[in-house]
């Protein structure tokens, strides 16, 4: 991804308290047997959306994406008791990693993995959210935010992942870059949200409602 220098990422992710044993194993298994191990969410994220939950107070979590469990089991880490986190996964290979891993966690009753498409999922789910973590099938970025937006709590908060596409936004010469820049400039226009891009791992924008 190389948006920050590899040095100042691992002199990051040395000073970042590192992953609870599953989460390390987790992610060696990730990286050794799954297609695009790059998707990991890794540590530094790991902890900086753990630390999102805790401090936002959250305690419905929704996830679009949950790949092999490592960010549902890092802000499971946040929620307080009777906290849950509803996790939308179309891939039944990636779920059943999560699955097991989850299953050895002391969170496994906070995590529902939902397997099939995640706005179909997103419409069958009752309540609100407080915390919603984008980071799945980015074309449907927009339409993912269209679905969250009139579900979110008064104080709910949405992390989308990914949003500086290893750097090439500033340049785009590809249809998957153009999409996201269009979502990126659609998110800064928006005079209903308030929001922040941040330089964390490949880009993670932070929405609030205005």
């Amino acid at each position: 991804m190389d948006i920050v220098s590899p040095q100042i990422e691992a002199y990051a992710e040395a000073h970042t308290s590192p992953p609870l044993e599953l989460l390390a194993a987790l992610a060696d298994e990730t990286r050794a047997t799954l297609a695009s191990p790059q998707m990991l969410t890794g540590t530094v994220e790991g902890r900086f959306l753990e630390l999102l939950v805790h401090a936002s107070g959250a305690t419905r979590v929704l996830e679009i994406g949950t790949f092999s469990g490592y960010s549902a089991l890092s802000m499971a880490a946040g929620l307080p008791a009777g906290g849950r986190i509803d996790t939308c996964e179309i891939d039944e290979t990636h779920a059943e990693v999560a699955r097991r891993y989850i299953a050895q966690s002391p969170y496994a009753d906070r995590i529902t993995i939902h397997l099939g498409p995640a706005l179909e999922t997103i419409a069958a789910l009752q309540g609100e959210f407080d915390f919603v973590f984008i980071d799945a099938d980015k074309p449907n970025y927009a339409n993912y935010l269209d679905a969250v937006l009139p579900r979110l709590s008064a104080r709910g908060l949405i992390a989308v992942d990914n949003t500086l596409w290893s750097g090439r936004v500033v340049d785009p010469q590809d249809e998957a870059t153009r999409t996201m820049v269009a979502f990126n400039d659609r998110v800064a226009a928006d005079p209903t949200l308030t929001s922040a891009l941040l330089t964390i791992r490949d880009g993670v924008t932070l929405i609030r409602r205005a």
